[in-house]
Protein backbone atom coordinates (compact mmCIF):
# COMPACT_ATOMS: atom_id res chain seq x y z
CA UNK A 1 0.00 0.00 0.00
CA UNK A 2 1.11 3.46 -1.01
CA UNK A 3 1.80 6.26 2.19
CA UNK A 4 -0.98 7.74 -0.05
CA UNK A 5 -3.42 5.31 0.19
CA UNK A 6 -2.51 4.17 3.98
CA UNK A 7 -3.33 7.82 5.02
CA UNK A 8 -6.62 7.83 3.41
CA UNK A 9 -7.39 4.38 5.31
CA UNK A 10 -6.59 5.97 8.48
CA UNK A 11 -8.96 8.53 7.40
CA UNK A 12 -11.78 6.68 6.79
CA UNK A 13 -10.70 4.28 9.93
CA UNK A 14 -10.82 7.48 12.21
CA UNK A 15 -14.01 8.58 10.72
CA UNK A 16 -15.54 5.37 10.99
CA UNK A 17 -14.91 5.65 14.94
CA UNK A 18 -16.09 9.20 15.74
CA UNK A 19 -19.55 7.97 14.59
CA UNK A 20 -19.63 5.00 16.35
CA UNK A 21 -22.31 5.66 19.00
CA UNK A 22 -20.11 4.73 21.74
CA UNK A 23 -18.10 7.30 20.92
CA UNK A 24 -21.38 9.87 22.21
CA UNK A 25 -20.03 12.32 24.87
CA UNK A 26 -22.90 13.12 27.22
CA UNK A 27 -22.36 15.90 29.40
CA UNK A 28 -25.54 15.42 31.45
CA UNK A 29 -28.77 13.14 31.84
CA UNK A 30 -32.19 14.45 33.03
CA UNK A 31 -34.24 11.21 33.91
CA UNK A 32 -38.06 12.33 33.34
CA UNK A 33 -38.79 15.32 31.38
CA UNK A 34 -42.72 17.01 30.13
CA UNK A 35 -41.06 20.18 28.87
CA UNK A 36 -38.08 19.35 26.38
CA UNK A 37 -40.65 17.72 24.18
CA UNK A 38 -44.04 19.38 24.73
CA UNK A 39 -46.49 16.23 25.22
CA UNK A 40 -43.95 13.72 25.54
CA UNK A 41 -42.22 12.00 29.04
CA UNK A 42 -38.90 11.99 27.84
CA UNK A 43 -35.44 11.46 29.02
CA UNK A 44 -32.80 14.42 27.81
CA UNK A 45 -29.11 13.43 26.77
CA UNK A 46 -27.15 16.62 27.29
CA UNK A 47 -24.24 16.33 24.40
CA UNK A 48 -21.35 17.71 25.36
CA UNK A 49 -19.51 20.57 22.97
CA UNK A 50 -20.95 23.81 21.47
CA UNK A 51 -19.11 26.42 18.66
CA UNK A 52 -21.56 29.73 20.11
CA UNK A 53 -21.11 31.29 23.39
CA UNK A 54 -24.46 32.88 23.54
CA UNK A 55 -24.80 35.11 27.01
CA UNK A 56 -27.61 33.68 28.45
CA UNK A 57 -26.67 29.95 28.36
CA UNK A 58 -27.88 28.14 31.12
CA UNK A 59 -25.08 25.19 29.80
CA UNK A 60 -22.04 26.96 29.60
CA UNK A 61 -20.44 23.84 31.32
CA UNK A 62 -21.49 21.81 27.99
CA UNK A 63 -19.99 24.60 25.50
CA UNK A 64 -15.82 22.70 25.73
CA UNK A 65 -16.14 19.75 23.14
CA UNK A 66 -13.71 17.76 25.65
CA UNK A 67 -15.83 18.48 28.84
CA UNK A 68 -16.50 15.79 31.77
CA UNK A 69 -17.95 12.61 30.45
CA UNK A 70 -21.64 12.40 33.20
CA UNK A 71 -21.98 8.66 31.52
CA UNK A 72 -20.48 6.99 28.73
CA UNK A 73 -23.13 5.76 26.04
CA UNK A 74 -23.00 1.68 26.83
CA UNK A 75 -24.64 2.57 30.22
CA UNK A 76 -26.72 4.87 29.04
CA UNK A 77 -28.36 2.63 26.91
CA UNK A 78 -28.49 -0.39 29.53
CA UNK A 79 -30.21 2.38 31.45
CA UNK A 80 -32.78 3.16 28.81
CA UNK A 81 -33.26 -0.45 28.79
CA UNK A 82 -34.41 -0.10 31.76
CA UNK A 83 -37.01 2.74 30.96
CA UNK A 84 -38.78 0.49 28.61
CA UNK A 85 -42.83 1.36 28.78
CA UNK A 86 -42.00 4.30 31.18
CA UNK A 87 -40.68 6.65 28.76
CA UNK A 88 -42.02 7.73 25.49
CA UNK A 89 -38.83 9.73 24.07
CA UNK A 90 -35.52 10.24 24.57
CA UNK A 91 -34.46 13.53 23.44
CA UNK A 92 -31.07 14.62 21.96
CA UNK A 93 -30.02 18.12 23.51
CA UNK A 94 -26.57 20.00 24.09
CA UNK A 95 -24.52 21.67 23.38
CA UNK A 96 -25.40 21.30 20.12
CA UNK A 97 -25.43 17.60 19.84
CA UNK A 98 -24.91 18.01 15.70
CA UNK A 99 -21.25 18.71 17.14
CA UNK A 100 -21.06 14.94 17.71
CA UNK A 101 -20.27 12.94 14.84
CA UNK A 102 -21.78 9.63 16.17
CA UNK A 103 -25.74 11.30 16.68
CA UNK A 104 -26.53 9.98 14.12
CA UNK A 105 -25.47 6.19 14.88
CA UNK A 106 -26.70 7.07 18.46
CA UNK A 107 -30.06 8.12 17.75
CA UNK A 108 -31.10 5.42 15.42
CA UNK A 109 -29.71 2.82 18.21
CA UNK A 110 -31.96 4.89 20.54
CA UNK A 111 -35.04 4.77 18.19
CA UNK A 112 -34.37 0.69 17.22
CA UNK A 113 -34.73 0.28 20.92
CA UNK A 114 -38.45 1.37 20.79
CA UNK A 115 -38.10 5.20 21.73
CA UNK A 116 -39.21 8.58 20.17
CA UNK A 117 -36.05 10.69 19.24
CA UNK A 118 -36.66 13.90 19.46
CA UNK A 119 -33.49 16.28 18.94
CA UNK A 120 -32.82 20.15 20.13
CA UNK A 121 -30.57 22.05 17.71
CA UNK A 122 -29.13 25.76 17.10
CA UNK A 123 -28.89 25.01 13.61
CA UNK A 124 -24.78 25.29 14.31
CA UNK A 125 -24.07 22.69 11.09
CA UNK A 126 -26.57 22.11 9.21
CA UNK A 127 -24.14 19.62 7.17
CA UNK A 128 -24.46 16.77 10.20
CA UNK A 129 -28.44 18.45 11.34
CA UNK A 130 -28.85 16.76 6.85
CA UNK A 131 -27.00 13.79 8.00
CA UNK A 132 -29.47 12.92 11.13
CA UNK A 133 -32.87 14.85 10.08
CA UNK A 134 -34.62 11.73 8.73
CA UNK A 135 -33.81 10.09 12.24
CA UNK A 136 -35.80 12.64 14.24
CA UNK A 137 -39.42 12.58 15.03
CA UNK A 138 -39.34 15.96 16.56
CA UNK A 139 -37.38 18.55 16.46
CA UNK A 140 -37.04 22.08 18.56
CA UNK A 141 -35.04 24.23 16.99
CA UNK A 142 -33.37 27.47 18.64
CA UNK A 143 -33.48 30.58 16.03
CA UNK A 144 -31.35 33.12 18.29
CA UNK A 145 -32.77 36.42 16.43
CA UNK A 146 -33.18 38.18 13.20
CA UNK A 147 -30.31 37.46 10.77
CA UNK A 148 -28.76 41.00 11.02
CA UNK A 149 -28.24 40.19 14.82
CA UNK A 150 -27.25 36.47 15.22
CA UNK A 151 -23.66 37.54 15.95
CA UNK A 152 -24.68 39.61 18.46
CA UNK A 153 -26.34 36.81 20.71
CA UNK A 154 -23.90 33.90 19.52
CA UNK A 155 -20.56 35.59 19.44
CA UNK A 156 -20.00 34.19 16.55
CA UNK A 157 -19.55 35.93 13.09
CA UNK A 158 -21.38 33.96 9.90
CA UNK A 159 -23.48 32.31 12.46
CA UNK A 160 -26.57 33.67 10.69
CA UNK A 161 -26.30 31.82 8.10
CA UNK A 162 -25.78 28.20 9.28
CA UNK A 163 -28.96 29.00 11.50
CA UNK A 164 -30.07 29.96 8.03
CA UNK A 165 -29.69 26.95 6.20
CA UNK A 166 -30.77 24.98 9.16
CA UNK A 167 -34.02 26.48 9.43
CA UNK A 168 -35.01 25.83 5.94
CA UNK A 169 -33.73 22.20 6.43
CA UNK A 170 -35.75 21.75 9.34
CA UNK A 171 -39.34 23.54 7.46
CA UNK A 172 -39.29 21.51 4.40
CA UNK A 173 -37.95 18.06 6.05
CA UNK A 174 -41.70 17.21 7.27
CA UNK A 175 -40.20 16.22 10.70
CA UNK A 176 -42.21 17.77 13.51
CA UNK A 177 -41.07 20.74 14.97
CA UNK A 178 -41.33 24.01 16.78
CA UNK A 179 -38.93 27.16 16.38
CA UNK A 180 -37.80 28.39 20.02
CA UNK A 181 -36.35 32.15 20.51
CA UNK A 182 -35.21 33.40 24.52
CA UNK A 183 -35.81 36.63 24.67
CA UNK A 184 -33.64 39.01 26.08
CA UNK A 185 -34.49 43.05 26.54
CA UNK A 186 -31.02 43.95 25.10
CA UNK A 187 -30.38 41.30 22.75
CA UNK A 188 -33.61 40.49 21.44
CA UNK A 189 -35.59 44.00 21.26
CA UNK A 190 -38.84 43.83 20.37
CA UNK A 191 -38.47 45.40 17.24
CA UNK A 192 -35.77 42.22 16.37
CA UNK A 193 -38.40 40.02 17.30
CA UNK A 194 -40.74 41.31 14.61
CA UNK A 195 -38.33 41.44 11.84
CA UNK A 196 -37.46 37.73 12.98
CA UNK A 197 -41.51 37.05 12.93
CA UNK A 198 -41.45 38.53 9.22
CA UNK A 199 -39.01 36.30 8.68
CA UNK A 200 -39.91 33.17 9.73
CA UNK A 201 -43.22 34.10 8.08
CA UNK A 202 -41.39 34.05 5.03
CA UNK A 203 -40.19 30.28 5.01
CA UNK A 204 -44.20 28.97 6.43
CA UNK A 205 -43.25 28.93 9.87
CA UNK A 206 -46.26 28.02 12.04
CA UNK A 207 -44.97 27.09 15.71
CA UNK A 208 -43.47 29.68 17.51
CA UNK A 209 -42.14 29.66 21.65
CA UNK A 210 -41.22 32.58 22.72
CA UNK A 211 -39.05 31.49 26.34
CA UNK A 212 -38.48 34.42 28.59
CA UNK A 213 -35.11 35.44 29.74
CA UNK A 214 -34.35 34.05 33.39
CA UNK A 215 -31.51 35.53 35.18
CA UNK A 216 -31.09 31.89 37.35
CA UNK A 217 -27.66 29.99 35.76
CA UNK A 218 -26.67 33.00 33.61
CA UNK A 219 -22.85 33.83 33.39
CA UNK A 220 -23.07 37.25 31.85
CA UNK A 221 -23.35 39.53 34.99
CA UNK A 222 -24.19 42.17 31.88
CA UNK A 223 -27.07 40.22 30.51
CA UNK A 224 -28.70 40.07 34.33
CA UNK A 225 -28.13 43.76 35.19
CA UNK A 226 -30.32 44.68 32.33
CA UNK A 227 -32.83 42.38 33.43
CA UNK A 228 -32.34 41.08 36.86
CA UNK A 229 -35.97 40.02 37.27
CA UNK A 230 -36.10 38.05 34.08
CA UNK A 231 -37.75 39.19 30.69
CA UNK A 232 -41.35 40.18 30.65
CA UNK A 233 -43.11 39.41 27.06
CA UNK A 234 -45.96 42.10 26.36
CA UNK A 235 -49.42 40.91 25.57
CA UNK A 236 -49.88 43.23 22.62
CA UNK A 237 -45.82 41.93 21.53
CA UNK A 238 -47.19 39.14 21.17
CA UNK A 239 -50.34 39.90 19.26
CA UNK A 240 -48.57 41.34 16.75
CA UNK A 241 -46.33 38.82 16.20
CA UNK A 242 -49.25 36.46 16.07
CA UNK A 243 -50.14 38.32 12.58
CA UNK A 244 -47.36 36.94 11.15
CA UNK A 245 -47.03 33.80 13.06
CA UNK A 246 -50.38 32.27 14.17
CA UNK A 247 -48.98 29.39 16.56
CA UNK A 248 -46.67 32.30 18.84
CA UNK A 249 -46.62 30.65 22.11
CA UNK A 250 -45.01 32.22 25.50
CA UNK A 251 -43.37 29.42 27.38
CA UNK A 252 -42.22 30.56 30.87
Amino acid sequence: MTPQGAAVRAERATATEARDPMALRIGGVTPFSTTDWPGRLAAVLFLQGCPWRCGYCHNPHLQPATGPVARDYASTLAWLEGRRGLLDAVVFSGGEPTAQAALGSAMREVADRGFAVGLHTGGAYPRRLDEVIDDADWIGLDVKAPASGYSAVTGIAGSAAAAGASLRLVVASGVDYEVRTTVHPDLVPDDALVRLADELASLGVRRWVLQPFRPTGCADEALIAASPCGTRIADDLVARLRERVPGVDVRD
